[in-house]
């Protein structure tokens, strides 16, 4: 736990300023999950109870169609929260597949223990704000230029904004994130390398 959470305390300490104390009360906040490429963190289907932070690893975040066909709709390497908020805050199933794609350590926290450290805990409480609030920025980004942007264009703001996560997943799931086939996203590098 102490490993893990250091990576945690890292990333909070970048975000806001925290006493000793304040660090020991969060340490008793999280627990410690780990998941070895391919496994799930949850199913949709199943009441969602935890948020994670990736501490070591990657896992996405998926959901699959009447048709059988996944849609990837987040990406989770280190140093990322990963949650369904919308199952955690209504209590309903979750729509989301959670699944690692590399060996993963994650620190877990349940709705009620989030609440205390945000109660309790003003950095914490800031840093989570402006989480969200990047989340959200990211979020819109994301939905506008899926409907705006050319397929080359969403892949090249990707390889732009995200350029270690390029390396580290497969080009199915790369283009199902972007919203395109893998031959076109194949087409779309061929063509790049030619420019």
């Amino acid at each position: 736990m102490s490993h893990t959470f250091a990576i945690l305390r890292t990333y909070l300490e970048s975000r806001a300023s925290f006493r000793e104390d304040e660090f020991d009360f969060l340490k008793s906040a999280f627990r410690t999950a780990s998941l070895r490429a391919g496994d799930f963190l949850q199913r949709a289907g199943e009441l969602v109870t935890y948020a994670a932070f990736v501490a070591k690893g990657f896992l996405r975040s998926y959901t699959i169609d009447a048709k059988g066909k996944e849609h990837i709709v987040q990406f989770a390497p280190e140093n990322w929260w990963l949650a369904d908020a919308v199952s955690l805050m209504n209590k309903t199933p979750s729509q989301y597949f959670f699944e690692a794609i590399e060996d993963s350590q994650l620190l877990l926290i349940d709705v009620p223990s989030h609440q205390r450290v945000i109660d309790t805990i003003p950095g914490y409480a800031a840093a989570f704000r402006t989480g969200l609030q990047k989340h959200a920025a990211a979020k819109d980004q994301r939905i506008v230029h899926s409907l705006s942007a050319s397929a080359e264009e969403r892949y090249l703001t990707f390889l732009q904004t995200y350029p270690s996560i390029v390396q580290r997943v497969p080009q199915w799931m790369l283009a199902s994130y972007l919203g395109i086939s893998p031959e076109t996203l194949s087409r779309i590098r061929k063509d790049l390398c030619r420019k």
